[in-house]
């Protein structure tokens, strides 16, 4: 069974994703590709698309919320997007979760959602 977050992507169409710039790849050992960055204070930036007046869609998102989605760097993802999890995931509900899908239309996440090995 697939993950649920590969029909989703909500979350990456709700939130502002906002982090340490020393998780991008302008720091050693930062991961997270500076080019699709920008500015947010002295210290942290965001993932363009996640920040500001505009409709909140993360550049890095690719599909379309609620069908197939995929991320185009999830091995170089920042902190604040490994940190996510998906209703049901840790065998429990997530309010974000449950928050950014409901801002889409979508129903939560259920036990059943993730198939035999949670239900």
């Amino acid at each position: 069974m697939p993950h649920p977050c590969l029909t989703c992507g909500a979350c990456c169409a709700h939130f502002r994703v906002a982090f340490h710039w020393s998780e991008t790849d302008a720091a050693p050992g930062g991961l997270t590709p500076g080019s699709l960055t920008e500015p947010l204070d002295p210290h942290r930036v965001a993932l363009r698309g996640t920040w500001g007046d505009t409709a909140i869609r993360c550049v890095a998102l690719r599909g379309e919320v609620g069908v197939g989605t995929s991320c185009e760097i999830y091995a170089k993802r920042p902190s604040p997007c490994r940190d996510v999890n998906a209703s049901w995931e840790q065998g429990k509900a997530d309010a974000h979760c449950d928050r950014a899908r409901a801002a889409h239309g979508l129903a939560p996440l259920q036990p059943s959602d993730w198939g035999a090995a949670i239900a």
